[in-house]
């Protein structure tokens, strides 16, 4: 089974990227049944790598344009029956949603790809069940899309701190959308604790729309619905990833525990000096086994390394918005 001991790092990014990713079911003596957490990776030259009943499948795709990327890391909702199956679907669809050169045009096949996936798991027995969905899409020529559903995170992390890139899918953000918390006491519910409740979901719907009813459709939090203190940090937007600055793509199992911010804030120390994506990861998941933060939850674990390269020809650094 596929474990985080070896972290997969054989991709074809270069000359952009450097990318790693791990997952297991959890560290310790107390772990989940299963890993109902899942990834995609499809690298420059098209191979695609996820998880299928907890064992790594890859498939070469015979159709990708050469040179685009696309990374995911997924959550599945386990209390909501069926959350393994769930995030396994939403890998497998993503693997088969063709390469996606702007965000409308990334969130129109996801938007598709959801209904179809509520319409499948509808049939089965008890709730509709769901999946986090942090992803990038890396097209060769352009600068990274981000399309954020959920409470996975992607990180950025430099020797100045790690910060959180996206935003939390949960009730504290749906009382910030209402006014009923401010920018404070929102960072002490999201960064300085942990509660497994989610606000939102890939298959399950949106908390949003109607906070007291589950709603069918995706609810994109854009920079005009989010207050101002969180307008930089839109669901689906264009990125400009720093050469100096590593990503990560993280699933909750990292932070489930009493004080995240205080262990999230360790990273940048642990990362420094590794020399590729794959060394990362595997610290990453060695901090969590040999010095875990205190009060630790069992929970599933994965997360997907991103380092960007500048280019083998001259000193320009990654695309980025003026590339477009």
């Amino acid at each position: 089974m596929f474990s985080a001991s070896d972290p997969l790092a054989d991709f074809q990014f270069a000359p952009f990227y450097d990318v790693a990713v791990a997952s297991r079911r959890g560290v310790g003596a107390h772990q989940r049944p299963e890993n109902q957490d899942n990834f995609l990776v499809i690298d420059g030259a098209g191979m695609a790598s996820r998880l299928q009943d907890q064992a790594l499948l890859r498939v070469q795709l015979g159709d990708w344009l050469p040179g685009h990327g696309r990374v995911a890391v997924l959550d599945g909702m386990g209390g909501h029956g069926h959350g393994r199956e769930a995030a396994e679907a939403v890998a497998s669809g993503l693997q088969a949603i063709p390469p996606c050169r702007t965000a409308e045009e990334l969130a129109a096949q996801l938007d598709v790809l959801h209904a179809q996936l509520q319409r499948r798991f509808a049939s089965e027995p008890g709730a509709r069940p769901g999946t986090t969905l942090t992803m990038l899409e890396l097209p060769a020529d352009a600068a990274p899309i981000l399309y954020h559903v959920g409470d996975s995170r992607l990180y950025e992390i430099d020797a100045a701190g790690a910060r959180p890139l996206t935003v939390d899918h949960v009730p504290a953000t749906v009382a910030a959308l209402g006014g009923r918390i401010d920018e404070r006491e929102w960072r002490r519910q999201v960064h300085g604790e942990h509660t497994p409740q989610i606000a939102q979901a890939f298959i399950l719907g949106n908390a949003f729309s109607r906070p007291t009813q589950l709603s069918d459709p995706l609810y994109e939090l854009s920079a005009e619905k989010l207050p101002c203190w969180l307008a930089a940090m839109a669901d689906r937007r264009v990125l400009s990833l720093r050469a100096d600055a590593v990503y990560v793509l993280a699933t909750d199992g990292f932070w489930s525990c009493a004080a995240p911010d205080t262990f999230v804030a360790r990273w940048p120390a642990l990362l420094a000096g590794a020399p590729d994506a794959a060394t990362m990861a595997a610290r990453l998941f060695g901090a969590m086994e040999d010095a875990p933060p205190a009060a630790l939850q069992p929970d599933n674990l994965t997360a997907l390394v991103l380092r960007p390269l500048l280019r083998h020809s001259d000193e320009t650094a990654l695309p980025s918005d003026a590339a477009r």
